[in-house]
């Protein structure tokens, strides 16, 4: 039996993504702050007849969030897949366009999305090298591909997450290491549009493509949803 880590898990994204890999037979770690709505979580997924438990953690505190992962390898023996989604921060930081934009304005994203992301990967990936095998997906919106000025310090955090995924597929690739890494795009809002202009899109439209860079589409360093 294999699992799926999913740092950052939600009622949106991080549940559709559970119910795609563990429709699959895959067990499912979601990882994020919230106790209760993960337990909340965990209940669906039991009801689906998807094997899942919670590991709470902020991403902001990378000790919490590595004894998580670990955790979670110790409860399902080993994390083969490492799913991190650094999204929905747009309720809880300050959106700024370029001209009006801090240092601390991007700090607070580099440490929830690139820093995150780094521990997280720091925390399994040692075991997928002695293993020969894992798969490693980071999420971001488009605005990492396609910069959107309205909020530009939360692009400029993306795109250096979207930078360092993508050279992580690469150093793995080609030390045929048998692990994938790749960054998945989302350009679209999940459930409903929080953005003027941007379409929203249902998670179940998105999930999918997870899956396919896990099985099909290993040498595969992107994928961006568009709708």
């Amino acid at each position: 039996m294999t699992s799926i880590a999913i740092v950052g898990a939600g009622p949106q994204m991080g549940l559709a993504i559970a119910r795609t890999f563990g429709s699959q037979g895959l067990d499912v770690a979601l990882i994020s702050r919230n106790r209760e709505k993960l337990d909340g979580l965990v209940g669906k997924l039991t009801a689906e007849g998807i094997t899942a438990a919670a590991f709470p953690a902020d991403v902001l505190d990378r000790d919490a969030l590595t004894q998580a992962l670990k955790d979670a390898a110790t409860r399902f023996g080993g994390i083969d897949v490492l799913e991190y989604s650094p999204v929905g921060t747009f309720g809880i930081t300050t959106l700024t366009a370029p001209g009006d934009t801090e240092p601390s304005h991007v700090e607070f994203e580099m440490n929830f999305q690139l820093y995150g992301a780094i521990a997280a990967t720091k925390a399994v990936l040692p075991t997928m090298r002695e293993a020969g095998a894992g798969t490693l997906l980071y999420t971001t919106g488009a605005g990492s591909i396609w910069p959107d000025p309205r909020v530009a310090n939360v692009n400029a955090a993306a795109a250096a997450l979207r930078n360092w995924a993508m050279n992580l597929h690469k150093e793995l690739a080609d030390a045929d290491t048998g692990i994938q890494a790749a960054h998945i795009g989302i350009d679209a809002s999940i459930g409903v549009s929080v953005i003027p202009g941007l379409d929203a899109a249902q998670p179940e439209q998105i999930s999918p493509l997870y899956w396919d860079l896990h099985t099909t589409k290993r040498d595969q360093a992107e994928l961006v949803f568009k709708l």
